[in-house]
């Protein structure tokens, strides 16, 4: 997927819920502050998005632009509609939310994850392709560790040790 993608992605799925705001969660939120990152971060096909004041309208855009639809045979990609609860994220996430939002999204703004939000989030998960998504992300230099440290003082404990353990995981992906 290509930051074009991403942005017909934040277009269509706005028009399609008729909201001026969407969420970006998932590995290609990496495309809000990076437009042109390594090919590793690059994989996937989908984006993980709702609505960010009206989230039951994912629902909506899943139906209408998810996997397997027309927009996806089309393009080549798709958006996922999915809720708040998709992503376990440091307290403070919101906060740091990267803007998507110039003339190729016709308006509508893609609130991306932060990349160190993104990685904690995929930490958390825990799964073998979001250890090496976190991989990827630390050797090129797009978040340190120190940044992944920092979010775990937003975290309960038992989430705080997971990302810990996790990371150290991550190393050898």
């Amino acid at each position: 997927m290509k930051r074009k993608d991403l942005e017909h992605i934040i277009r269509a799925a706005g028009a399609i819920a008729h909201v001026d705001k969407l969420v970006v969660l998932g590995s290609q939120a990496i495309l809000g502050l990076y437009p042109d990152p390594p090919k590793e971060l690059l994989v996937s096909q989908e984006v993980d998005t709702y609505p960010l004041e009206q989230p039951q309208k994912a629902d909506l855009i899943d139906g209408t632009m998810g996997e397997l639809s027309p927009f996806h045979e089309e393009f080549g990609y798709y958006a996922h509609g999915v809720g708040p609860e998709t992503a376990l994220l440091p307290r403070n996430w919101q906060d740091r939310l990267v803007a998507v939002n110039n003339v190729n999204t016709n308006g509508v703004t893609g609130l991306c994850l932060h990349p160190a939000d993104l990685a904690v989030s995929k930490l958390l998960a825990g799964r073998e392709k979001d250890l090496c998504f976190v991989a990827a992300l630390l050797k090129f230099n797009l978040i340190s560790e120190e940044q992944i440290h920092e979010l775990t003082l937003e975290l309960s404990e038992s989430d705080a040790a997971k990302v810990r353990s996790t990371l150290v995981r991550c190393k050898f992906a």
